[in-house]
């Protein structure tokens, strides 16, 4: 066996999984643009400094639940995006009394809302039925939240046109450590591979080709 021989193999394996891997963390964050979240209205879920990854949305397609990244002139913010969960979408009638929801006369289960017994948290009661075309956004952090309770008595009840709803979250925190790991963890494998590879070709040149044991005489 030719001196290196399996040095070189090693190399040949590992830089382009290496590169695969670099390629996969870029192209997760070039299809989900990564934002970093500003305040405390969403925690536990986001906190301030966490990066989320998010996708395009068509308004066609928000759902209850979702969290979104809306603007919001409507409610007097400039800064931008805010970042929101939909509770609901155009016709649902959203009933609040003592911080509990409920969604066309369903109790609404929100395991995400922070310290939900809270009564600071809780807020007047309101009731809301949203207008085609819009959204009712909350955060999950109601006792820190600017959202659509601070606007009810608006027009709108407080809600925003779907179209405000630009980008919907596809990852947390987790998502956009592992885009990231994904690019690094990728880069120390092709660093490894081409390292490998090029002990393989010193090896291979230096020594002399060693014959298989069945062939010595």
């Amino acid at each position: 066996m030719r001196p290196g021989r399996g040095l070189r193999i090693a190399g040949l394996t590992l830089a382009p999984l290496g590169v695969l891997l670099i390629a996969a963390g870029f192209l997760l964050r070039v299809a989900y643009p990564g934002h970093t979240v500003q305040g405390t209205s969403m925690e536990p879920a986001y906190g301030p400094g966490d990066t989320l990854l998010a996708e395009r949305v068509e308004p066609s397609g928000i759902r209850r639940g979702d969290v979104v990244l809306v603007s919001a002139p409507e409610w007097g913010v400039s800064r931008d995006p805010l970042v929101r969960r939909v509770i609901g979408v155009g016709g649902d009638r959203i009933r609040g009394e003592g911080g509990r929801l409920s969604v066309n006369g369903r109790p609404l289960a929100e395991p995400y809302v922070a310290r939900p017994d809270d009564p600071f948290a809780a807020g007047p009661d309101f009731e809301v039925t949203v207008p085609e075309g819009r959204l009712f956004l909350l955060g999950d952090n109601r006792a820190n939240s600017h959202d659509a309770r601070d606007h009810a008595d608006d027009p709108h009840q407080g809600t925003l046109p779907a179209t405000a709803a630009r980008e919907r979250v596809a990852s947390g925190p987790l998502g956009a450590v592992g885009a990231g790991a994904g690019v690094f963890g990728g880069a120390v494998v092709l660093l490894a591979g081409l390292g490998l590879g090029a002990g393989g070709l010193r090896a291979g040149r230096a020594g002399p080709r060693v014959a298989p044991a069945w062939q010595v005489p």
